[in-house]
């Protein structure tokens, strides 16, 4: 026995049978013969999505490019940025990095010139350049350039060899160790900085590509929710697995008002088909079952709805190991009914090709107007049908063999060979 949903369900052929006859599918063309693949087949045209109805536009809470259209406002625990300052500077613009960049060393190098040329003017060295007895904290640091100078050499290390501190001068000892820690933390934390935000995964997600549009359409006999994802890279994305959430504000039955509520969409969790192994485009497919917030959904009811399916594509560089996520979504004017997606790879002289110039297209199939659970609905009224309907051969035989017979019974030889009692005597005479 199956279980209750593979009960709703509709065979196959059901929904086949059905598009010949219900007007409420869509026509399209027929698959290729003998199961070819598309590309080896007669490939057919593809079409324009079609056009629908103007109506309201609606903000994306996801870019396609996959940027997430939300601004944190009235912040004003902003401390709570420098708590984390690392990661306050990776996540700046580029130009801002860059900026910050420079005024970080620039001003090192100013602070401690500025304490050289301290030094110097408080020790009376500035005031001794000319006596060649008198033995200064730095030779040769005769103002305040000099000093800027003497700061750059010692917290880069180039060590020209025209001016050096003596040590005659404890103060300006302590201010070369004090610099020169300082300015190795400088440079990793910087440099740290850069390498971070040089390498970061999410430069990687932009060789992830999404398909413009989802389709909606018949596979195995069940409607499905489908979308295809593409990696343009030969190195590969390890360990990579695809996500799908509902985007849609909901009212609850106490009358509170939840604004982009996010519900799961089962793209194979339960069966682990949601672990991709994306070396060609994969058509990622939600089966719209009973689970789905999309079971009660006809085409017209789809059309008027306001939802946007955001979709999440996790997983490892293969170069790097980082993990990188890469992001699309789809709003109500971007999900085509009776639509499926046209094939996009071929067999070659040896290895396989996929042709990315068909990626975005799709190309129209029978497929019912009518939502998940009508479609159920209707396969399970037309298995009942069919099992009351049909009798069984069984039961032909029998009739068969009592008509044979006539209104007696026979023998008892018969009884015992026909397997049957007679009447009892008062039905008999009725």
């Amino acid at each position: 026995m199956g279980s209750g949903q593979d009960k709703m369900a509709p065979p196959r052929g059901v929904a086949a049978d059905m598009a010949q006859e219900n007007s409420a599918f869509s026509p399209g063309p027929e698959e290729p013969p003998g199961g070819l693949p598309r590309t080896l087949a007669a490939r057919p045209e593809p079409r324009e999505p079609p056009e629908r109805p103007p109506r309201r536009g609606r903000q994306r809470y996801v870019e396609k490019d996959g940027k997430c259209n939300v601004q944190q406002g009235n912040v004003r625990e902003t401390y709570r940025y420098l708590t984390d300052i690392f990661t306050t500077l990776v996540d700046l613009q580029w130009r801002l990095s860059l900026l910050f960049f420079v005024l970080a060393y620039a001003l090192t190098w100013l602070f401690f010139g500025a304490i050289w040329w301290l030094i110097a003017y408080g020790r009376g060295d500035l005031e001794h350049l000319e006596d060649t007895t008198w033995t200064p904290c730095v030779n040769n640091l005769n103002g305040f350039v000099a000093a800027f100078l003497f700061s750059i050499e010692t917290e880069t290390t180039i060590g020209y060899g025209h001016r050096v501190i003596t040590d005659q001068c404890p103060e300006g000892i302590a201010l070369l160790l004090l610099q020169a820690i300082l300015g190795s933390m400088v440079n990793a934390f910087m440099v740290g900085c850069m390498f971070v935000k040089i390498s970061q995964p999410n430069k990687r997600a932009a060789t992830l590509v999404f398909s413009s549009h989802a389709v909606v359409s018949l596979r195995d006999g069940r409607l499905c929710l489908m979308f295809r994802v593409g990696d343009l890279r030969s190195s590969h994305i390890v360990e990579a697995s695809i996500r799908a959430k509902l985007i849609r504000s909901r009212q609850t039955l106490e009358g509170e008002f939840i604004p982009l509520h996010q519900t799961d969409l089962s793209v194979g969790f339960d069966t682990g088909d949601d672990r991709l192994f994306l070396v060609s485009p994969l058509v990622i497919s939600h089966e719209i079952d009973a689970s789905s917030p999309f079971w009660e959904a006809s085409r017209r009811a789809l059309e008027r709805d306001d939802f946007e399916i955001v979709v999440i594509l996790e997983g490892m560089v293969e170069a790097t190991g980082m993990t990188c996520q890469a992001r699309s979504s789809y709003l109500v004017d971007e999900v085509l009914w009776g639509h499926r997606f046209m094939s996009v790879l071929s067999l070659e002289d040896g290895f396989y090709e996929v042709d990315y110039a068909s990626f975005h297209e799709t190309f129209e199939v029978p497929t019912p107007s009518c939502s998940a659970r009508e479609l159920a609905e209707a396969a399970a009224r037309l298995d009942a049908h069919l099992y009351w309907s049909i009798p069984s051969r069984l039961d032909e035989k029998v009739e068969e063999e009592g008509a044979g017979e006539g209104p007696g019974w026979g023998n008892e030889g018969d009884k015992e060979k026909n397997g049957r009692l007679p009447p009892p005597e008062s039905e008999s005479k009725v």
